[in-house]
């Protein structure tokens, strides 16, 4: 291929674990509104969806007004929690986003379903800020698996579907990325099955990050 391409990331189960936080500010924020717990398997099979919609289909027997509070008590418990300790990146992957963003024809990318303050603080916190071009966040779009994230990528940077990848732990990513045009990679080491993300549609799924980079260069000399 000739001209850029374009790596997009999601964030939560693909460059950093945060499974303890997200599973800790629920349980605080059902504990705070009297709601039952649901178990750690639903919890983290909603992980990637903006956060009104995840708990929309994580207690959609309760009325809106009571989602409505777990949300605003599970943003509040996050932020105490992301204060305290950051979310460890998986290994291989601060090496593979220092290295892809060495290439000048690769811009990298982010879209993810958190807040822009809560990317900002992943990313300044592993000194990562600076490597990529186009960061599309919830508080700016639809919900996954909508593709508007991946379009407004597009349109930032220039670079053709046909010339991009979207890279996810969830079959949201995954169907996001083929709504948009993209080609895509599922990571193995998130919140949904391997299997999963092959069912919907994912161009490869892949174990590692080795793995990772050597998927994305596949991909390339097949364009």
């Amino acid at each position: 291929m000739t001209g850029l391409r374009l790596v997009v990331f999601d964030v939560d189960g693909t460059l950093v674990d945060s499974q303890d936080h997200i599973h800790g500010a629920m349980e605080h924020a059902f504990a705070a509104t009297g709601h039952a717990l649901p178990s750690r398997a639903d919890i983290l099979s909603i992980v990637g969806l903006s956060l009104p919609e995840a708990m929309a289909r994580l207690v959609p027997h309760l009325p809106a007004v009571a989602q409505a509070d777990l949300v605003e008590a599970y943003k509040g418990s996050f932020g105490r929690m992301r204060a305290d300790r950051l979310s460890p990146m998986f290994d291989g992957m601060a090496d593979l986003i220092t290295r892809l963003s060495a290439e000048p024809e690769t811009l990298l990318g982010v879209a993810t379903g958190k807040s822009r303050r809560g990317l900002t603080h992943v990313l300044a916190g592993h000194g990562l800020q600076d490597h990529f071009i186009t960061t599309q966040v919830a508080d700016d779009h639809p919900s996954k698996p909508h593709p508007s994230m991946l379009l407004a990528a597009l349109a930032e940077t220039g670079v053709p579907a046909r010339d991009a990848v979207m890279i996810g732990d969830t079959t949201f990513d995954i169907q996001m990325g083929r709504m948009a045009g993209y080609h895509t990679i599922g990571v193995s080491w998130g919140y949904h099955q391997a299997t999963a993300l092959a069912e919907a549609g994912a161009g490869r799924v892949v174990d590692t990050a080795g793995a990772l980079a050597d998927a994305i260069d596949e991909i390339w000399e097949t364009v």
